[in-house]
């Protein structure tokens, strides 16, 4: 079993307007409502690969009620908390000639949300995954990272964690299974700038030796790295292709990375299976598909 948690789940509710202007009425020319969050995108992406996960994290109001739907319409298996307080949060992001985003609040979360999110991840063992990502709203224990791992120690279960700076170095002593920073996160941890992929190597590879067993880092389109646990090192460049929503794509790119790893076994494998996935996505204004990723395999 695969599972997510999304610990401030949304609503993004994306819009273009041209030459967009404050202070004035602005009208769209395009608008869209999308489940949205880290944990989320990835359940969505394994979904569109053929694997099966489970999405875990806080709902609440209205919001929440629709959030709960378009994952279930998109395939996913939502066992999300819901909470009494609040709503879950919808993340406005406006497309003109500059990107702007407004990002909502969400829920209050109580302690004892907190515990009946831990008991769902108390049920993992052996041989399963959990994917935790994304950053922790104020609502929430500052350690929440390092609480999941602390319980699932010595339980067989892969974590894989996808957050920034303090979040991600933090946990580094539980040995996750796989770590994913993009180059500017990487960069910051260590008070760098990071532009090429022999650049990142020896950066991810200290983020190893600090205890992560696998770390993989997406550039964009300078492609990716992959540092793995056998002593391996991947670098390609990115597949060719014209972006048009780098939302998700990062998350993707983790998704591609489980799919490929559990399909072969192969680590190279899973790396291209990655880097084809987080394209396919930023190529498309929707999350990857199958066929997608594939023609983008087929053509590297």
């Amino acid at each position: 079993m695969i599972c997510t948690v999304t610990f401030n789940p949304s609503l993004d509710y994306i819009v273009r307007v041209d030459d967009m202007r404050l202070g004035v009425i602005n009208r769209t020319t395009y608008e869209k409502i999308l489940p949205g969050g880290k944990g989320v995108n990835v359940s969505i992406v394994l979904g569109n690969l053929g694997h099966e996960s489970r999405a875990l994290g806080f709902v609440a109001g209205f919001t929440g009620d629709e959030l709960c739907r378009l994952c279930a319409e998109a395939g996913v298996d939502c066992d999300f908390i819901r909470v009494q307080e609040g709503m879950t949060r919808i993340n406005a992001k406006v497309k003109s000639n500059e990107e702007t985003e407004l990002n909502g609040q969400g829920p209050v979360i109580t302690a004892q949300d907190v515990e009946a999110l831990f008991s769902k991840i108390d049920a993992l063992g052996e041989g399963d995954t959990l994917v935790i990502s994304g950053s922790v709203p104020a609502a929430l224990p500052h350690d929440m990272y390092e609480r999941i791992m602390e319980r699932l120690q010595g339980r067989g279960v892969r974590i894989v964690v996808d957050a920034e700076r303090d979040l991600l170095t933090r946990v580094l002593p539980y040995h996750p299974f796989l770590v994913k920073p993009n180059n500017h996160e990487l960069g910051d941890i260590f008070g760098v700038t990071l532009r090429t992929r022999d650049e990142v190597v020896p950066y991810a590879k200290e983020l190893q030796e600090m205890g992560a067993a696998n770390v993989l880092v997406s550039m964009a389109g300078e492609g990716g790295v992959l540092v793995a646990e056998t002593g391996e090192v991947f670098q390609s460049p990115a597949a060719k292709g014209a972006v048009v929503n780098s939302v998700g794509a990062g998350d993707s790119s983790v998704a591609g990375f489980l799919a490929g790893l559990m399909e072969t076994g192969s680590y190279e494998a899973a790396f291209r299976m990655a880097l084809a996935t987080g394209s396919a996505s930023a190529f498309s204004d929707h999350l990857a598909t199958r066929p997608e990723v594939e023609a983008l395999l087929a053509a590297s």
